[in-house]
């Protein structure tokens, strides 16, 4: 056997479940081309789940959060004991802190976003199938934001109510009325919100908010 032979890396078998065909082909065509992997496809999570029935557990599959029969995070471990301990990971758009704790503690192997280039995702499927996990730089840098936000002051009850308020536009005295609390206490859980955000004013606690899934 020549030195050729020895060091052939066998195909991935990836499985890649997304109700977008244009993904599909885009995905799949690429790594079977250039990257040395045999890709089977589904355009919905039962029909993922029955591609693994019938051809075993796959090295890596991928799976689009948002399609038919996901039902957010329920779909992902469905195909977690489907697969067989093999990884599994998330494709999405742009999650929300909160979103990202809830796949990762879920025991998905990763999370790749919509727009990450089709040579990085070949990486990334290597990545996982070596038994680590992925994510994207962009989002390990949102998720430690987040951290350091709860760990330097976690909103009360009180205040994430009325940061859903600040979220719909309301102003302190309308907030008061609908909480039935005097003004200047709105004003203070609104002060007391933007410094735990970190935020300059309240446009930008609501920004900063939403962008941590907060709101």
């Amino acid at each position: 056997m020549g030195i050729a032979d020895t060091l052939k890396v066998e195909k991935l078998n990836v499985l890649i479940v997304d109700d977008h065909e244009m993904v599909l082909e885009m995905f799949a065509m690429y790594l079977e081309g250039s990257a040395d992997m045999s890709v089977t496809t589904a355009r919905h999570l039962d029909e993922g789940l029955d591609r693994i029935a019938e051809h075993g557990p796959f090295d890596v599959v991928l799976l689009d959060l948002n399609m038919p029969g996901m039902n957010g995070i329920s779909g992902l471990r469905r195909a977690i004991k489907a697969n067989d301990g093999k990884p599994v990971a998330i494709i999405t758009g742009s999650p929300s802190p909160r979103m990202l704790d809830e796949i990762m503690n879920s025991g998905a192997s990763g999370i790749i976003l919509k727009t990450t280039a089709v040579r990085s995702l070949a990486n990334a499927i290597r990545f996982m199938h070596s038994g680590e996990h992925y994510m994207p730089l962009e989002l390990v840098r949102e998720r430690q934001v987040a951290s350091r936000t709860v760990r330097h002051g976690q909103l009360s009850d009180k205040e994430m109510t009325v940061l859903s308020f600040l979220a719909q536009g309301k102003q302190n005295k309308e907030i008061a009325n609908d909480l039935q609390l005097a003004e200047p206490t709105v004003k203070m859980h609104v002060t007391s919100i933007c410094r735990k955000l970190g935020a300059q004013n309240r446009t930008q606690a609501v920004i900063m908010a939403r962008d941590l899934g907060l709101v």
